[in-house]
């Protein structure tokens, strides 16, 4: 996807986003800027344009600032212009990820959410999900999971909650993230 020039330093961390049968689908380094028991906030820069059929072209220079929790089925990539100015927010919703050895790892439940820069959303891929559902067999506890996950996720963006909060500024990011 991306890779950040800056990661010269122990701090990068390789990011492997999985399908159910673990294959990987895609993968991308990013520098750690942020961590403690619940939460990992990573920084990646793009290295070059990209047409996404849902995003539109994404310049290089693009700044993403990544939110993997330890404890939810979501990640967020929030995802600003290279001059600084809110894109969009990109989210995933996923098993929680794993990370060790600088390798972070999470299972992709196909549904994503696009937030742009006015706060309206776009799901997206929900027919993936169903598809995938009968392809790998997903479990009627994981399909309730991920719909619940959904349901959190829009809720923390309605709310304009953390990371939504227009006022971004990491001192905001504590043990209660």
């Amino acid at each position: 996807m991306y890779f950040n020039k800056m990661l010269q330093n122990n701090n990068s961390v390789l990011v492997n986003s999985r399908k159910m049968d673990n294959q990987v689908h895609r993968s991308w380094s990013a520098e750690l800027i942020k961590q403690n028991a619940k939460l990992l906030i990573l920084f990646g820069e793009f290295e070059s344009e990209i047409k996404h059929r849902h995003l539109g072209v994404i310049r290089r220079g693009t700044l993403s600032y990544e939110y993997y929790w330890f404890d939810r089925w979501f990640n967020i990539f929030r995802f600003h212009e290279p001059d600084g100015s809110l894109r969009n927010f990109y989210c995933n919703i996923n098993k929680p990820p794993v990370f060790e050895n600088n390798t972070l790892n999470y299972i992709d439940l196909d549904i994503d959410i696009i937030v742009w820069n006015d706060y309206r959303c776009e799901i997206l891929d929900v027919d993936e999900f169903e598809e995938n559902t009968k392809k790998y067999n997903y479990s009627e506890q994981l399909v309730k999971k991920t719909k619940n996950s959904l349901a959190q996720l829009l809720k923390l963006i309605d709310n304009r909650q953390f990371p939504f909060n227009e006022k971004f500024n990491f001192d905001t990011f504590n043990n209660k993230n």
